[in-house]
């Protein structure tokens, strides 16, 4: 019995570490491409966001990143400028304002993502749907977790008061993360 659960705690280590090493990749990833077309790495996660919801109101979006509607009113004001997403009024509704991506311009960042989509999309060749249907249930379960935590850590106090920063020099560039995190 002894051995069983210390096989299972080493997995549930390895499993912990591995999503943790993802979280870290997917950061990297989304600010290196969000540099690549002139973002930060907030204004490309709404982008995807409103990509895969589809037009949305700002509040609901602020809502689901868990920004204050102030903060997406600036991120939705940067996505109109590079020209990635418009507002327009809700048809239904004309007092509601609806943001959308705009496909023209988001394909360009889409493209960025093209090499790791054929190269996820083999990976998936390699399991079947059950297989599949697992790692989405349990996926879709972390994901909730996680939303959850963010609400939790949203009404924590901030353990730094912040000051006014002073620049410093900037560090000579460490090996890339990316080598680190892969295994």
């Amino acid at each position: 019995m002894a051995k069983t659960s210390r096989a299972r705690a080493d997995l549930l280590k390895q499993l912990d570490e591995t999503l943790r090493k993802v979280s870290a990749q997917s950061v990297l990833l989304s600010d290196t491409v969000a540099k690549i077309v002139g973002l930060n790495s907030t204004d490309l996660e709404c982008l995807d966001l409103l990509d895969i919801a589809g037009p949305t109101t700002a509040g609901r979006l602020a809502e689901h990143v868990g920004l204050t509607t102030g903060a997406m009113t600036a991120v939705i004001d940067r996505l109109e400028r590079a020209g990635f997403a418009r507002r327009h009024r809700d048809p239904e509704d004309r007092r509601c304002v609806r943001v959308e991506a705009l496909s023209r311009n988001f394909r360009h960042v889409a493209g960025l993502y093209r090499r790791l989509a054929e190269s996820t999309a083999r990976l998936h060749e390699q399991y079947d749907d059950r297989q599949l249907t697992l790692v989405v249930e349990y996926l879709t379960r972390a994901l909730a977790l996680a939303a959850d935590h963010v609400a939790w850590l949203q009404t924590q106090r901030p353990a730094v008061q912040r000051k006014t920063r002073t620049r410093r020099p900037r560090r000579a560039a460490s090996p890339p993360a990316a080598q680190i995190l892969r295994t």
